[in-house]
């Protein structure tokens, strides 16, 4: 122990040394960042002795990997400033500055972390790195959510004591090294580094089947730089894979329907295949509202007490209700992503966001050439999540904040402006198509259900919207979706139009398993009491089949792409459906669910959709295994080689 002090204390009196010193607490933040989350989240932990040492072992690891990357930037300074200018006496000053922003990163970083594991009950995602780029929404629903002005005098102050007790490091070097020996101890820095970069991954911290133990093994800000540079995973580097014609007859396989589907003379590696219904296409319009993280559990069709969705469970005797529908991810870009192109999630980053996202076969290209206007209507600023570049390539026509009056908007949040709001624009599209003699397909996404939680006063009675309350933010969206439909039911289009009502995704996706059943489970009404006999359909029914089936009940005959069934007409026996992260690929089918994992990992278990626990199981069934491959595969190998484009 006193021949590492001793090495230590000459470490610090090198130029090194406040590199050093801020690698040390670095980790030493981390490992306290730690700590606090294990205190918080305790009960969820997979709590014995073994796998706690565990988790800070490993979390030791990633501390240390990520601290050097941290002071990466300052060994290259300290390795390339001349011995003349480092013993210049204004040169600490260089270092103080560098010192002090240091610590202010790593003391808000701890702090962010703990807020975002409270939000979300994981490390950094693609949600934080969205934090830096779309500033200007996410400020202000942080400065909305949250005593900044605490938080930040908090992070200061506590930065401010540090540096006081650590300056004595930041010092003219009592023992410098010659530029030689610098570049020496530089590349060996940089080989480790790099090292660290090509070859450590965040698969390291999956050691168990509880996902918080996993995530308390990680680092945060390793786990944000994963995230920002993984904007597309590699399906074929990472995964385990099956040969592509494999994959793809195993999907044609699939997709086929003898009774209302003939695949095409197109060679082997495509989806594109004819859908002729057995009757005329149905001249219905189509308002689609995607809500914003809207939980089945919400509802109390679902068990909830709550009484938030009076009017969504008042549809429910009126409308088709897919009581066993489950998203494919925990991002609003992602549920979009079904929503228009009804295809598998593909690893990383949604297609919304991804380059070379243009042409794509989306319902929109469908329906446009049918004669329809197609709309995507948000009442924020539509370059949020790419969504504006995205859908204005796509088919559809966007309608943002941007073509807003000032007389139409009553009420705004961090996001834009509230849900009666949005929802009285799309009235007005509505109308302005109808009067025009032209069919319309409307996607509307609602804000109000997303912190900060902020709604207008005077709506509900059953929440105080001072409270700032995920119960009071979705009470107020039903309400306004109940007040949208009451006065389209005034409008002469009303008859001749289907109201799809479905969430992006749950509020909350977390639970200790990798991809809990439970954290996907969203709601879906196709609504329309002229058109369409209600029923219950209990089958499990993925995102990406809601288009297609809404095609078939309009009959529409298309060559097709989508990787969506329609659920109308499948067969028993077919059903699946697809959950994900941005790097787990899970396939539920039956009872059980597969999941992918990078470095060809695959896990089985089997599920309990009442509870959403799950068993971990043998992998016995290699066709199950080899099923769930295709699905990702196929859709992978389809967006790489442009043949999702329309």
């Amino acid at each position: 122990m006193r021949k590492i002090k001793q090495i230590q204390s000459n470490i610090l009196l090198t130029r090194y040394g406040v590199a050093y010193m801020l690698l040390v607490l670095s980790v030493l933040f981390s490992m306290v960042t730690r700590i606090i989350i294990m205190l918080l989240w305790l009960p969820q932990l997979d709590y014995n002795i073994i796998t706690i040492v565990a988790a800070f072992g490993i979390g030791l690891f990633y501390d240390v990997v990520a601290g050097l990357f941290f002071v990466a930037p300052l060994m290259v300074y300290l390795w390339l400033c001349p011995s003349k200018l480092m013993a210049q006496h204004w040169h600490k000053y260089i270092l103080y500055a560098y010192c002090v922003t240091s610590l202010v990163i790593l003391v808000f970083n701890m702090s962010g972390e703990i807020l975002f594991w409270q939000e979300y009950q994981n490390r950094y995602d693609f949600i934080a790195v969205d934090y830096l780029i779309y500033t200007f929404e996410v400020v202000n629903n942080i400065i909305e959510s949250y005593p900044v002005v605490w938080i930040l005098a908090g992070v200061f102050l506590l930065a401010s004591l540090l540096f006081i007790l650590v300056v004595k490091y930041v010092l003219t070097p009592v023992k410098d090294i010659r530029l030689l020996k610098r570049t020496g101890i530089t590349i060996c820095f940089a080989v480790l580094t790099v090292f660290n970069y090509v070859v450590v991954t965040n698969q390291f911290k999956s050691f168990t089947h509880n996902n918080y133990t996993n995530e308390l093994a990680g680092n945060g800000l390793y786990e944000f730089g994963t995230a920002y540079f993984n904007n597309e995973i590699n399906f074929y580097a990472k995964y385990a894979t099956v040969s592509d014609s494999t994959a793809f007859t195993t999907i044609h396989n699939l997709l086929y329907d003898s009774s209302s589907i003939a695949l095409t003379t197109n060679p082997l590696y495509s989806l594109q295949r004819n859908i002729t219904p057995d009757s005329a296409a149905l001249p219905y319009n189509v308002v689609l509202i995607s809500v914003e993280s809207l939980s089945a559990s919400f509802m109390q069709y679902f068990g909830s007490t709550a009484n938030m969705t009076p009017v969504l469970d008042s549809l429910i005797p009126h409308s088709i209700l897919y009581s066993n529908l489950y998203a494919t991810g925990t991002r609003t870009v992602r549920g979009l992503e079904a929503l228009s192109l009804a295809i598998a999630p593909t690893p990383g980053q949604s297609i919304v966001r991804r380059p070379n996202n243009n042409d794509m076969y989306t319902i929109g290209n469908v329906l446009q050439q049918r004669g329809y206007d197609c709309r995507y209507i948000y009442g924020g600023n539509s370059f949020f999540d790419n969504m504006g570049p995205y859908f204005s390539s796509n088919g559809y026509q966007v309608v943002d904040q941007r073509d807003f009056g000032t007389d139409e908007v009553t009420f705004t949040t961090a996001w834009g402006a509230c849900d009666e709001d949005i929802l009285n624009k799309a009235l007005k599209t509505c109308d302005e198509s109808y009067g025009n003699k032209k069919l319309f397909f409307n996607h509307v996404m609602t804000v109000s259900n997303h912190r900060p939680f902020t709604y207008p006063k005077g709506k509900i009675s059953s929440y105080n919207p001072d409270d700032h309350s995920r119960e009071g933010a979705v009470a107020y969206t039903d309400w306004a979706i109940g007040n949208f439909l009451k006065q389209a039911s005034t409008k002469p289009w009303y008859a001749h139009t289907i109201f799809l009502i479905v969430a992006d995704h749950c509020a909350n996706a977390a639970g200790k398993t990798a991809l809990p059943l439970k954290g996907y489970h969203i709601p879906a009404l196709m609504y329309c009491p002229q058109l369409i006999q209600p029923k219950i359909e209990t089958r499990l029914t993925s995102q990406i089949d809601l288009l297609p089936t809404l095609l078939g009940i309009m009959n529409v005959p298309y060559q097709s792409k989508f990787m969506g069934y329609n659920m109308a007409t499948l067969p028993i026996g077919k059903e699946r459906a697809m959950i994900s992260t941005y790097q787990k690929l899970g396939y539920v089918k039956n009872n059980t669910l597969a999941i992918l994992t990078p470095k060809q990992g695959i896990q089985q278990y089997k599920v309990d959709y009442a509870t959403g626990n799950t068993t971990p199981l043998a992998i016995t069934d290699s066709s199950f295994v080899h099923e769930a491959i295709s699905w990702y595969q196929v859709a992978s190998y389809c967006f790489k080689h442009g043949l999702y484009k329309k």
